[in-house]
């Protein structure tokens, strides 16, 4: 036996105090549980039973295990103490219901003559409420895992006994508040509502990465204990404290956020939830979740929140000539962002080409997906051009058959990905100047040339960009009354009438659905004669989930190119953001330094190859095939590889917000000296450039915790997604496929955040 062997062994200590009040409570709580299982079968199964002796398994293995001894010598270990004390043992405590069965539990005369008027007490009851509270739980928590972290707390914790104790005392007993508005053990009554608790578990899952994320990521020893104890298992302390960073991320973010998905599908199901009656004695009260409710195909439009009838902006959005002047604003900008960029200073932050595109308009761009929907293209100003080649040679040409699907749009994204990184486009003005030209060309000459809206559909990189994001997007272009449609014999939203013209896209109203290339033009709007078209909310996980028929889409579900055109953007989210942090930029350089190369323009280019199309080409498919092994399902690979494709557009659309709002956030000011220097240029007069507003700009503190935040949320609205696609595919083993189906999912949630915490480049500032 190795003394390694033998000092796990000899360090189990057994306590009797611990193994008896184990033993003891687990006998109080069966003999409680025995006559209620008999009364109440459906509350009191025997699950709660084997959830009982789990969480007190749980934690006695956290305090009296080797466990407990090896703590001192690897951080690793102590922290999966905490683990068990604070996210393993409380849920499973309370997800058994203990109060009843444990006061039933006990002798007649001890239940009734003195804990039964104690716990009766008007000011006990009182304390329970405000000590049960989620906003006291979430605190306490919070501040016991951050504060009992700092290094004179926890290594005063390693070198006393009694503070270690304390110290684990209060960790479970902080994790049983936290947990305890979460799992809500009757009979005790909710003080918020259901929904409440999903921003409750996000700020909670936000902290813990951050937490988590300091042990990984620094790089000198946080406790000075671990630093001089011996290698043990040949891991030094910087390995050590990784690890255990690494153990309270991982297990930490999936405690947090698996009751958030089962949260989220008991509101989507129904789609009006009743509340139970809340401590205060009020009433029940119905939930409508307009923008999280149920997952069925059209839902009516009652109780939908609708833009288009909103004093001022409605109006304003469904009017023609509003929608034209605002874009010719945009080709003004435009053509401002070309001039500057041909004719003024060459370095980025210095040029208009440098910073409207690349970092405001693109901040505009996902803020706007994000709180509406596809908005770009309404004031999209390559629609001028468009209308111009229209209206000069009225073509009737329709697009070619043989590329009438995605797979020219998608190479040419892929093109443009691929350009972005490895030659810098938004480092240079010049050639965003060519770029932002030979789009408007390509639009002109597109539209003069065939019919419909032939270059927003088939052509448009940046368009099918705005389309398949929307579809994780709160509001779509919809009908208001269902009814009214079956009556209409004249069909003018497609086929246009004495309001304007029908839909361009074919996008037959009474069968669309969600955002696909609807580019929110309001034809429809103008056209339809019963005034029964809206801006309407919808579910966030509608568009990504329903695979059915969609008018001129077809069965999306089997749509290959449709599938890939999302994949590649879903990857492409997270290969865009690798592009700009540190170690992957000193991979890149480092490895064609190794291949004699005198740029990383192969390195670069393989990087995005790889995250792009061959990581998802094997993945995807992969990961479908062994939930199809796992369960009964009724569908076949390809089609259930590409409704996969789809339910992971929430979370790579949550990496493309946050990659672009960081640029945004950090880059907000250079726009008032680049436009002092423009005005000073044409003989204007508008002071010293205020250079520094593009210089040395720090990051917001708040920044981290909303991209985490956001990450969380496209992880939380994908593994929905996914759940919901694999309750109406599989006959059996469901949650089993759903969480097969869903690992590629909390890879790209990992892969997001360790992004999000390397060094990144501040494009379109000047760096000092």
């Amino acid at each position: 036996m190795s003394d390694v062997t033998r000092a796990i062994l000899s360090s189990w200590t057994i306590d009797p105090w611990p193994l008896v009040l184990a033993v003891v409570s687990i006998a109080i709580y069966w003999r409680g549980w025995r006559g209620l299982s008999r009364t109440q079968p459906k509350r009191f199964g025997r699950w709660r039973l084997t959830a009982f002796i789990a969480g007190v398994f749980a934690c006695w293995v956290a305090i009296a295990s080797p466990l407990d001894a090896f703590g001192g010598l690897l951080l690793q270990v102590h922290m999966t103490q905490h683990v068990l004390l604070m996210m393993i043992g409380p849920p499973l405590l309370l997800l058994s219901y203990p109060g009843i069965p444990l006061l039933r539990g006990l002798p007649r005369t001890a239940r009734r003559e003195w804990l039964g008027p104690f716990l009766a007490a008007p000011t006990v009851r009182r304390w329970f409420h405000f000590i049960t509270h989620p906003i006291f739980g979430l605190s306490l928590f919070i501040v016991a895992t951050w504060l009992w972290h700092v290094p004179v707390m926890y290594e005063l914790g390693l070198r006393s006994s009694f503070w270690h104790e304390v110290e684990h005392g209060i960790f479970l007993g902080t994790a049983l508040l936290f947990w305890w508005p979460v799992i809500q053990p009757w009979p005790s009554t909710p003080t918020w509502p259901r929904w409440m608790l999903i921003p409750y578990l996000l700020v909670a899952d936000v902290q813990n990465t951050v937490f988590s994320a300091i042990f990984v990521f620094i790089n000198t020893p946080i406790y000075g204990t671990y630093a001089a104890s011996p290698a043990l298992f040949s891991i030094d302390a910087l390995d050590d404290q990784a690890t255990a960073g690494a153990i309270m991320w991982v297990v930490g973010s999936s405690t947090f956020l698996l009751p958030v998905g089962l949260i989220i599908r008991r509101l989507l199901t129904p789609n009006l939830v009743p509340v139970p009656t809340p401590a205060s004695g009020k009433t029940p009260v119905d939930i409508s979740l307009t923008v999280l409710g149920d997952s069925s195909s059209r839902r009516p439009a009652h109780g939908r929140s609708d833009l288009l009838r909103m004093p001022i902006l409605g109006p304003a959005l469904g009017s023609l000539r509003f929608r034209r002047a605002v874009q010719w604003v945009m080709l003004g900008i435009a053509a401002a962002i070309v001039l500057d960029g041909f004719l003024g200073p060459q370095m980025s932050p210095m040029n208009l080409a440098g910073i409207l595109p690349w970092t405001h308009w693109r901040g505009f761009v996902v803020i706007a997906l994000l709180v509406a929907g596809n908005a770009f293209c309404w004031t999209c100003p390559f629609m001028i051009p468009r209308e111009l080649g229209k209206r000069l040679f009225n073509p009737t040409r329709r697009w070619p058959r043989a590329i009438r699907s995605k797979w020219l749009a998608a190479s040419l994204l892929l093109v443009y990905l691929w350009a972005y990184e490895v030659f810098s486009l938004w480092d240079s003005p010049w050639w965003t100047a060519w770029v932002v030209l030979g789009y408007f060309a390509a639009a002109f000459l597109v539209d003069a040339f065939f019919r419909g809206a032939a270059f927003c559909r088939w052509v448009c990189p940046i368009g099918q960009f705005h389309f398949i994001e929307s579809m994780a997007s709160p509001r779509e272009v919809a009908i208001r009354d269902a009814d009214v449609c079956k009556s209409c014999t004249t069909h003018d939203c497609i086929r246009g009438g004495p309001g304007g013209r029908g839909c361009e896209l074919d996008l037959y109203l009474p069968s669309k659905q969600g955002n696909l290339d609807c580019t929110w033009c309001m034809d429809c709007v103008r056209a339809c004669p019963h005034d029964n078209v809206g801006v309407l909310t919808r579910n966030m996980t509608d568009d990504v989930v329903f695979g059915g028929w969609r008018g001129a889409l077809g069965q999306i579900g089997s749509r290959v190119d449709l599938a890939a055109l999302a994949t590649l953007l879903t990857f492409g989210a997270f290969a865009n953001a690798l592009g700009m942090v540190g170690p992957v930029l000193d991979f890149e350089d480092g490895f064609a330094a190794s291949l004699g190369l005198a740029s990383s323009l192969i390195p670069a280019s393989l990087v995005l190859i790889v995250v792009t199309c061959l990581l998802p080409l094997i993945v995807l498919p992969v990961v479908a095939w062994i939930a199809m092994r796992v369960s009964a399902m009724d569908i076949g690979l390809r089609n259930l590889s590409c409704r996969l494709a789809f339910a992971l557009v929430p979370i790579g659309f949550s990496m493309w917000v946050v990659h672009m709002l960081f640029h945004f956030f950090t880059s907000l000011g250079t726009i008032v000296p680049v436009t002092q220097r423009v005005v000073i240029d044409l003989g204007g007069n508008a002071g010293d450039p205020a250079w520094i507003l593009a210089c040395c700009l720090n990051v917001p503190d708040w920044l981290l915790p909303l991209e985490l935040l956001l990450l969380d949320l496209g992880l939380v609205l994908s593994v929905v997604a996914i759940h919901q696609v694999t309750r109406t595919v599989t006959q059996r083993r469901t949650a089993a496929a759903a969480v097969i189906l869903s690992i590629p999912a909390v890879a790209l949630l990992i892969l997001g955040v360790w992004i999000v915490l390397q060094p990144m480049q501040m494009r379109g500032t000047i760096l000092p």
